[in-house]
């Protein structure tokens, strides 16, 4: 243990020409004919058979966890049209889907020789657009408004209002359809990070290079660290728009978040965190594992499309300590997360700390484990008594690792554990209780433990 870290393997590799060890697992039924020839064996493993379990002094015979479900954050639920009511709406709706249809096309047209227009002559695009240019935009955000209530978003429900540009110059949001950049468009006017691919696609590449746009390769270091620099630039600026991102780099379901992308949090600045929300009943509006098209033709034929837009408070870096780029984040996508209907990780751990804190022996573990570590009157734990009593369980710890183990307990870090420190651990982190097994596994904590727990309290 002292050569190694406490991220190294617990086994090392056999190494190549090592010979297989194969075991022959029997039956409850095989047992019988074999009795004899295991019997020496089964008593000179018993400290094994006890390090299989570490919690078998508490009575535990294991316990069993639900099969884990695979969560799938880019399925579109709704892929196939299923349904009497579905066919119908869809029926009834087609006269609709082509007028909606010419309100889009007429709109995205009007909005792109708007575009065009206030971009004619322009030549300085490492500055802030001029505020003619600005006005002229105007058209095409009213245009952006009418595609909006072209694909069935007739009103969208806001919660919160979007801070002030000098108070939190960069917004993230998650990102589920090709629906919120057309709504940002329209509300907020943002300079936006994209994929350089976005800049070839017809008609929308042209009016998102009116955003003054960062684009960047996300397969590029070097692209990747300039559009740092640019969203540092534009959003230090008071004088640029506010800058937006979607963290997450990618289209989701919108029932869970995956992990965030750090360009917006590098820089260090105030962050707007916003959540749009598609509640629906028949349609799921993600684009997910779902063709452009298909999704198009499905919004078209509803009679309405539920957009809910939810503007959080602003998150600020931390004053008091430098935090970094990956903490900053992680708070964020905590903060975002508002239903917490993200994927819960370390399922077994935490089904097994509960299987072990239920075990009614649990807490008389709990205070003979302590009584075990105190010294003659003490009602206290020094750290070296603290490594005396986990060593024989794990015999290799080194100073530091049992240092660490001692601040885990010492809750006040006055340098000792006292009991409600010891006990408060424990039920904070119960799995640790088998740190002290070896020295529980000859003590009777069922019944005259009793005893011995009444005299400790």
């Amino acid at each position: 243990m002292a050569d190694h870290g406490i991220t190294s393997p617990l086994l090392s590799p056999p190494p190549s020409d090592h010979p297989h060890l194969i075991l022959t697992v029997q039956d409850e039924t095989d047992t019988d004919s074999h009795h004899n020839g295991t019997h020496t064996h089964q008593s000179t493993s018993a400290h094994h058979h006890h390090s299989r379990n570490p919690f078998a002094f508490l009575g535990s015979d294991g316990f069993t966890v639900p099969v884990s479900t695979t969560a799938d954050p880019f399925r579109n639920h709704t892929l196939e049209i299923t349904g009497v009511y579905e066919w119908l709406k869809i029926g009834i709706c087609l006269p609709v889907a082509l007028a909606r249809l010419v309100l889009f096309g007429v709109s995205l047209v009007i909005g792109f020789l708007a575009t065009k227009l206030a971009l004619l002559g322009w030549k300085d695009k490492k500055n802030p657009m001029p505020r003619w240019r600005c006005r002229i935009m105007w058209i095409t955000r009213v245009c952006t408004r009418c595609i909006l209530f072209a694909f069935g978003y007739h009103w969208i429900r806001r919660k919160g209002k979007p801070a002030p540009r000098d108070i939190a110059p960069i917004v993230v949001s998650n990102h589920v359809s090709f629906i919120e950049p057309i709504f940002y468009f329209y509300e907020l006017f943002p300079t936006i990070v994209a994929s350089e691919s976005h800049d070839s696609i017809p008609f929308v590449g042209t009016i998102i290079r009116a955003m003054q746009v960062i684009y960047v390769n996300r397969f590029s270091a070097s692209s990747r660290k300039q559009a740092v620099s640019e969203i540092k630039r534009k959003a230090s600026c008071g004088r640029f728009p506010r800058v937006l991102l979607f963290p997450e780099g990618t289209t989701t379901n919108g029932r869970y978040l995956i992990s965030f992308e750090l360009g917006a949090f590098i820089p260090g600045f105030a962050i707007q965190p916003v959540v749009v929300r598609y509640p629906h009943v028949h349609f799921d509006q993600s684009w997910g594992h779902i063709s452009l098209a298909r999704l198009m033709f499905r919004m078209f034929t509803q009679f309405h499309n539920f957009m809910e837009v939810e503007y959080l408070p602003v998150v600020s870096p931390l004053e008091n300590k430098k935090e970094s780029a990956i903490c900053f984040s992680e708070r964020i996508c905590a903060f975002m997360d508002v239903e917490k209907s993200g994927v819960i990780t370390f399922k077994q751990f935490l089904f097994g700390s509960a299987h072990v804190v239920k075990q009614p022996l649990f807490r008389r573990a709990c205070e003979f484990a302590f009584s075990e570590c105190v010294s003659g009157e003490s009602d206290h734990v020094s750290e070296q008594k603290f490594g005396e009593s986990i060593r024989p369980a794990i015999p290799d710890l080194n100073e530091d690792e049992v240092r660490e183990l001692f601040n885990l307990f010492d809750s006040d870090n006055d340098g000792r554990i006292s009991k409600e420190d010891f006990l408060t651990c424990l039920r904070k982190n119960p799995l640790l209780i088998a740190l002290f097994s070896p020295c529980l596994h000859n003590k009777d904590i069922s019944e005259d433990g009793n005893r011995l727990v009444e005299e400790i309290v």
